[in-house]
């Protein structure tokens, strides 16, 4: 079992940090971006306000203490040049600003209760404020005990040394709750990012798994009736041969076990409350009932259907999940809207394409919750080896198109 890090060396590691270690990594590029609109703004601003606390630094140096110039301007730059080093690189900000608590005392009149210029004050109070927010709690601390040294030598008793100190506590404590907080967001935005991705993903394999269970059902279907033809064939064929005979035994004990092994793979698609669907899948067939039945409900859909032959079933139960979602699609995003179905056999492929006008009634009661139809439409037309696209049309509409082959000798075209 790990052992807890001894406090001294915590603390010393803290202090080692704060005097010599690296400044803390850039903040993150979604708070840039937040800032990036604002920034043509307020950076001018922030100059003009950096060079006239300085002059007014430098002025009150001057007037009050009678230094030169260039000493003047030395400490009036060096109480604002750290704030603006403190947005980017805070503890270096802090490391530049307290040598000069003790560089600013220099000549300070017995009438100042106060041996730094009040610009070095409120510069120092804001890079510590700022180092809080972006240091670990144990190096602020550091920052903070550190600041107090020079206050309790060069403050006058009448000043109220006690009094800074609380200030410096309470900017401190400030700073660490604003820190806190703002991890505490990050952590609870990136919570949030992974559980929609989780949420994404578990909705494409549950999507997969129901496509993979219909598949199922559908295959099962043509083996079953594979194996009973082959079994029934010797009786219903004139004089077959006996090596006939025992291929076509052959033929329905490899189908029979096919078909025992692919439910036994495929039984874990299952949940435990779903039972097997026993009835037939709809298909290519049964478009045209589901098109009536969405007119039934209000909807105005048209039907074109060109299809020189039956496609394969998984096909048909394909281009029929598909119209069946993207009629729900409308009904819920485009209430009033006319819809136009149109499936169409052409170069070994059925071509399924559902395109709405812009809707011009209330959207449905459930238009605003997010599903998995598009996700599906894909899936069953990608589980095909076909393509799948959906966007909105020129005139405002929306439109899904699902190219899915048919290979074999039923296929169309």
């Amino acid at each position: 079992m790990a052992q807890p890090d001894n406090p001294v060396r915590v603390a010393l590691h803290d202090l080692r940090r704060l005097l010599v270690g690296p400044d803390v990594p850039p903040r993150p590029a979604t708070t840039r971006r937040r800032w990036h609109g604002w920034r043509s703004y307020l950076v001018p601003f922030a100059v003009l306000a950096l060079v006239g606390l300085t002059a007014a630094a430098a002025q009150y140096l001057e007037e009050n203490r009678g230094l030169a110039d260039g000493y003047t301007v030395a400490l009036g730059l060096g109480a604002t040049v750290p704030v603006a080093l403190a947005v980017r690189w805070p503890l270096w900000a802090w490391r530049l600003a307290y040598p000069l608590l003790f560089l600013g005392v220099v000549r300070a009149g017995p009438d100042e209760p106060w041996p730094w210029n009040p610009v070095q004050i409120l510069g120092y109070l804001v890079v510590l404020i700022v180092l809080g927010t972006r240091v670990e709690t144990g190096v602020a601390l550091w920052a903070g005990a550190a600041t107090l040294l020079p206050v309790y030598l060069f403050v006058a008793e009448r000043a109220n040394a006690h009094g800074v100190t609380v200030l410096v506590i309470g900017a401190l404590l400030l700073a660490d709750q604003i820190r806190r907080r703002r991890l505490s967001q990050r952590a609870l935005a990136e919570q949030a990012e992974r559980s929609q991705q989780e949420q994404a993903r578990r909705a494409v394999l549950e999507e997969r798994t129901r496509i993979a269970r219909e598949l199922h059902d559908v295959v099962a279907h043509h083996m079953s009736m594979i194996a009973v033809r082959a079994e029934t064939a010797p009786y219903r064929l004139d004089a077959v041969p006996e090596p006939a005979r025992a291929e076509f035994t052959a033929i329905a004990g490899a189908a029979r076990e096919a078909l025992t092994d692919m439910r036994r793979l495929l039984g874990v698609l299952r949940s435990e409350s779903a039972d097997p669907e026993t009835a037939p899948q709809p298909g290519l067939p049964d478009v045209p009932g589901l098109v009536e039945a969405a007119r039934r409900a209000g909807m105005t859909v048209t039907l074109a259907v060109d299809v020189p032959a039956e496609p394969p079933a998984p096909v048909g139960l394909a281009a029929y999940r598909i119209v069946q979602e993207a009629l729900a699609n409308a009904a819920r995003h485009a209430a009033g809207a006319e819809v136009r179905a149109t499936i169409r056999g052409a170069a070994g492929a059925l071509e399924v394409r559902v395109a709405n006008d812009r809707g011009g009634g209330p959207a449905a009661g459930g238009a605003g919750r997010a599903g998995h139809g598009l996700t599906g439409m894909r899936e069953r037309a990608l589980s095909l080896g076909g393509t799948f696209t959906a966007g909105p049309t020129d005139g405002g509409g929306y439109a899904v198109v699902a190219v899915l082959p048919c290979d074999g000798e039923d296929g169309t075209g």
